[in-house]
């Protein structure tokens, strides 16, 4: 499994080992001692798995206490997937990083906690799945505002996006509850 940084310090693309020949593929997406010797947390307690069409837009999303992090990866079809730091007392506060996950490219991202997180399908339909290092807390999660201004974020879009009502009514950065101690994650 290669590491490889990205502009928003702790975030990080994973890009497993994939052997292949006539048969298919294989690829190990998750090992404890490999991602303990990558720095990264080992420990998951929860597995989510979605499926949206082209045009959807899931985020973005995130949960204060406990923080979640969350390793993310397109199981079919194309993901433009976000990353945003919430975390106040960082250098990088309300910057973004995207990358395209795919089932062809078999990329992951891995997102800490203290970070939003989002994607838009890019292709005619998605299946996305990601492992969280906390269990989900519905009294504690909360929606910053996908296209909010003050964040920037550059979507691949065509056209409007499909968003649930609590995306399309999520907070703007300047509004919204974000972590004031990053140590504390």
């Amino acid at each position: 499994m290669q590491l490889i940084p990205t502009p928003l310090k702790d975030v990080a693309i994973l890009e497993p080992k994939v052997f292949g020949d006539e048969r298919g593929f294989f690829l190990e997406s998750y090992n404890e001692a490999t991602f303990q010797k990558l720095g990264l947390p080992s420990r998951f307690v929860q597995d989510n798995h979605s499926g949206s069409r082209k045009g959807v837009l899931r985020g973005l999303h995130y949960q204060l206490n406990p923080a979640q992090g969350k390793l993310v990866r397109a199981l079919r079809g194309e993901i433009f997937d976000v990353a945003v730091d919430l975390r106040q007392g960082s250098a990088q506060f309300g910057q973004w990083f995207g990358a395209a996950l795919s089932a062809e490219n078999k990329r992951m991202l891995w997102i800490p906690p203290g970070f939003g997180h989002g994607f838009l399908v890019l292709s005619d339909f998605a299946e996305v799945a990601y492992k969280a290092t906390e269990f989900y807390s519905p009294a504690s999660e909360r929606s910053i505002l996908w296209n909010d201004p003050a964040i920037g974020i550059d979507w691949p879009l065509d056209g409007e996006p499909t968003l649930s009502a609590k995306d399309a009514a999520g907070s703007p950065l300047a509004d919204a509850e974000t972590y004031p101690d990053s140590a504390q994650l």
